[in-house]
């Protein structure tokens, strides 16, 4: 290689090494500003609802020295841009302070504790989602007018409009209470809460690893129905975006000359108009995901999940707003880490989007 070609193949190494930085370089400012817009949200929320943090901990039959005395000490004297200051610093720290509910500290904590149990859910509800509904939405761009187009339009219909609680309640009336194929709400049967001991907090998970099979067992029985109305709502989401992506893929050109040149039907629909939609499906299927763990809170409440919607919501009722702080940003952090990492993905997947 001569001395001309190594100069131009630096440089364009270079170049690539620019635009590679530069692209994280924008996903981080991205990152850390919607972070703080987040905390900028919750502060605001926390500052103008009306309940006094200070009455919370110390009670409404306080003496009024004691009251302006915790003020000071929680800084709630100061000046608001001073407050924001101190919070934006306790909240990097992972500080969010300590639950008036449990006493304990709220991320290190009491979210630490109870958010495996969300992720469990979701995670689960999602595959249920994306395995039933991906397929479907290719069937009914395929039999476009036909009755599975219409099953699948009637299906995403009723995922989008039928309460997730109704139908939650509807599915322990028939399966519990009836047919009893499932366990009672909880997440696992009494006699195992005091025997199993969980590794990283996600319990089918962890009763794999540990070989305890009847505590598998046991732990599939109280997720199945929460996590099926979870995958449900998912599949209606999923499928009716499948659905329009590969009605726009069997519509373009490169499908007209892989039928042309005597493809099968299967490898044309499976094999290219699948695998370009599968792009965007990235993003679909992340957002799907991102949405079940921010909106478990009716399902959580349902069936007695103890996860972060139903932490919050008993931390709401008692006017704990350290936990309902902390615990939305917990979920909104978790939301944006899913979105920027969605949107790399798509950039890494898609050619037209290759970075350099």
């Amino acid at each position: 290689m001569s001395v001309a070609e190594n100069q131009a193949a630096a440089g364009r190494g270079s170049a690539r090494a620019v635009a590679i930085l530069s692209s994280l370089g924008r996903f981080l400012v991205v990152a850390v500003t919607t972070y703080l817009g987040l905390l900028a949200v919750t502060f605001f929320i926390g500052r103008v609802i009306p309940i006094d943090p200070v009455l919370a901990v110390l009670g409404d039959r306080a003496p009024t020295a004691v009251v302006e005395r915790t003020r000071r000490e929680m800084g709630l004297d100061l000046p608001w841009i001073e407050q924001f200051y101190i919070y934006v610093k306790a909240a990097l720290r992972g500080d969010f302070g300590t639950s008036v509910l449990t006493t304990n500290p709220v991320m290190m904590s009491d979210i630490r504790r109870v958010f495996p149990a969300t992720i469990e859910l979701a995670t689960l509800g999602t595959i249920i989602g994306a395995v039933i509904g991906v397929p479907l939405g290719v069937l009914a761009a395929v039999k476009r007018g036909s009755l599975i187009d219409q099953i699948a339009r009637v299906v995403g219909l009723i995922g989008y409009s039928v309460p997730i609680f109704w139908l939650g309640l509807l599915g322990l009336v028939l399966f519990y209470a009836k047919l009893q194929w499932i366990a009672f709400p909880a997440r696992l049967d009494v006699v195992y809460e005091y025997t199993f001991t969980p590794i990283t907090g996600f319990y089918l998970l962890d009763a794999a690893i540990q070989g305890q099979w009847d505590v598998f067992h046991d732990a599939w029985r109280h997720i199945v129905l929460p996590a099926a109305l979870l995958g449900y709502l998912s599949l209606a989401y999923i499928s009716r975006m499948t659905r329009s992506f590969m009605l726009n893929e069997l519509a373009q050109e490169y499908i007209v000359a892989a039928r042309a040149k005597g493809l099968s039907e299967t490898r044309v629909i499976w094999g290219h108009a699948l695998r370009n939609a599968a792009v965007p499906m990235v993003t679909v299927i992340a957002l799907s995901y991102a949405n079940l763990l921010e909106g478990s809170v009716l399902t959580e409440t349902v069936f007695s999940w103890p996860g972060i919607g139903l932490y919050i919501t008993n931390s709401l009722q008692n006017a704990d707003m350290n936990a309902v702080l902390g615990g939305t940003i917990a979920i909104g952090s978790v939301f944006i880490a899913i979105n920027l990492l969605s949107d790399l993905l798509y950039r890494l997947l898609d050619p037209r989007t290759k970075i350099g």
